[in-house]
């Protein structure tokens, strides 16, 4: 008789234990604003896969490294000049700091005292030649500033001409083909 009772006495249930229930039985999903799913039930079963491997349980969806095919096709000559620019900048400070540690190195060493007495020694001494008074540290820098200078100029006029080609060209061609990997 119990359980003739239990069959017709309805089931009450508080809304809690309904939303309880439901939510042991279908997965959450974000709803929008208007309460649609803002991912979708594909996108749902790849996270749970991917929670899955992660604790051991399923290593089949294991996501992959993405790839991803650019074209460059088109580069900013301004760009070009001003990142030309200083890079030719940085390579003349370098070029005068070398050339200032070269001729230190070889005064200490004595290689202008040397080249100095094998002139004199061989009688092509017409004045009293002195190396180290023609290479002067100053002679040097100076010279070396000013090609560096030059260097400057030209650096950066060619690659924002060669930059200028390249974007005419690729026009024409369609850029360069980069694939980037998400290792």
């Amino acid at each position: 008789m119990s359980e003739n009772m239990e069959e017709q006495e309805p089931s009450v249930q508080s809304p809690a234990s309904e939303a309880q229930e439901t939510e042991t039985h279908a997965p959450r999903v974000a709803r929008s604003a208007s309460s649609q799913p803002l991912i979708g039930a594909e996108q749902v079963r790849a996270h749970e896969g991917a929670v899955k491997s992660v604790h051991g349980k399923s290593r089949r969806n294991v996501p992959r490294a993405r790839r991803m095919s650019l074209s460059l096709t088109r580069i900013d000559a301004w760009s070009a000049a001003k990142v030309s620019f200083m890079l030719s900048i940085a390579g003349g400070i370098i070029q005068i700091v070398a050339a200032a540690l070269l001729w230190m190195m070889l005064n200490v060493v004595g290689v202008f005292d040397q080249v100095t007495q094998i002139v004199s020694s061989t009688g092509l001494d017409a004045g009293g030649f002195d190396l180290a008074n023609v290479l002067s540290l100053s002679t040097v820098l100076s010279a070396v500033t000013i090609l560096s200078i030059f260097e400057v100029i030209l650096i950066t006029v060619l690659a924002t001409i060669s930059t200028l080609l390249y974007n005419v060209v690729s026009t024409l061609v369609g850029g360069i083909h980069v694939t980037l990997g998400d290792d």
